[in-house]
């Protein structure tokens, strides 16, 4: 699966039309909004880049995961929240547009942390030297996440109507290419599928739920209102798992490596619903008692 065009070209560039799209939905006001909700951003990007390494690293120590299953878990962790995100914010009443800022900014830092993440975690767990991230493959990995998102950025500010027709088609390319990578990656090592699965299906579920539940937690914590604590909960917790995939499957030229993001990208559908139900429910519970107590 990794020696064919498909892959070595054909997800790249599927990758790079994901992120022209990303980028014609953004325009320079969503990195300006940064200036306006300071505390929101810098809460959810702390979360982001600097807690998430931290738990995966905690997860799959303690699991004592292969080592290459482990760099994929780590690179997973590394990857920015994904444009669903939005979606699911969306639906469970959370501040859309700082999702769309935090999408923007995340996207643009991904171009560095992404690689320096990877790189520590190919440093540390693998042993046998499989894998490498060098110069040349860093500027690849920059290359396919952040030059298609400033020129989808350019068109829009061009045509703001053409970004708004393509909106839609790219989202749902965006879910094909998704479903049927994740699907390759884990047919592609049907012999061993089992395994894998039992090791990492509890890591990776494990953490799409702690990075959910931080997300929220964290932002009430530090007093950041329910919409905006939805916001940074979804952002966390939904990865753009296409990108792991693809510098995993492309980039690193390993299957097993891919696996924890193909995983995931089933999960964490599932358990950001049921986690938006939950966090839903448990503020119309409040909602009701402040009621009651009120009469």
């Amino acid at each position: 699966m990794n020696d064919s065009a498909l892959i070595t070209t054909g997800l790249p560039v599927a990758l790079a039309i994901i992120m022209f799209g990303l980028g014609l939905s953004l325009t320079t006001d969503d990195f300006v909004r940064v200036a306006r909700s300071p505390k929101a951003v810098v809460v959810a990007l702390v979360l982001q880049i600097l807690v998430l390494p931290v738990v995966a690293f905690g997860l799959v120590t303690a699991f004592d995961l292969d080592p290459l299953l482990a760099v994929g878990v780590m690179l997973l962790a590394a990857s920015p929240g994904g444009t669903t995100a939005n979606l699911f914010s969306h639906l469970f009443r959370g501040d859309v547009a700082l999702n769309v800022t935090l999408t923007a900014v995340n996207s643009v830092l991904a171009a560095v942390t992404i690689p320096l993440i990877t790189n520590v975690a190919i440093d540390y767990f693998d042993a046998d030297g499989e894998l490498g991230l060098q110069l040349g493959k860093v500027v690849q990995v920059i290359a396919i996440v952040l030059v298609p998102v400033a020129i989808g950025m350019v068109v829009r500010s061009r045509s703001e109507a053409f970004a708004d027709r393509a909106d839609r088609p790219v989202r749902i390319f965006s879910i094909v290419v998704l479903v049927a990578v994740s699907v390759g990656a884990i047919l592609g090592e049907r012999e061993n599928i089992a395994d894998y699965v039992q090791q990492v299906g509890i890591v990776a579920g494990l953490f799409c739920l702690i990075s959910l539940s931080l997300g929220y937690a964290g932002a009430r914590v530090l007093r950041l209102d329910h919409a905006q604590a939805v916001a940074s909960s979804m952002e966390i917790g939904i990865h753009n798992t296409t990108i792991a995939l693809t510098i995993a499957l492309s980039v690193l030229d390993s299957t097993e490596v891919a696996i924890p993001a193909a995983v995931y990208s089933i999960l964490m559908y599932v358990l950001a619903t049921a986690f938006g139900f939950a966090i839903t429910a448990g503020r119309r519970g409040d909602e009701r008692r402040s009621s009651s107590a009120d009469v």
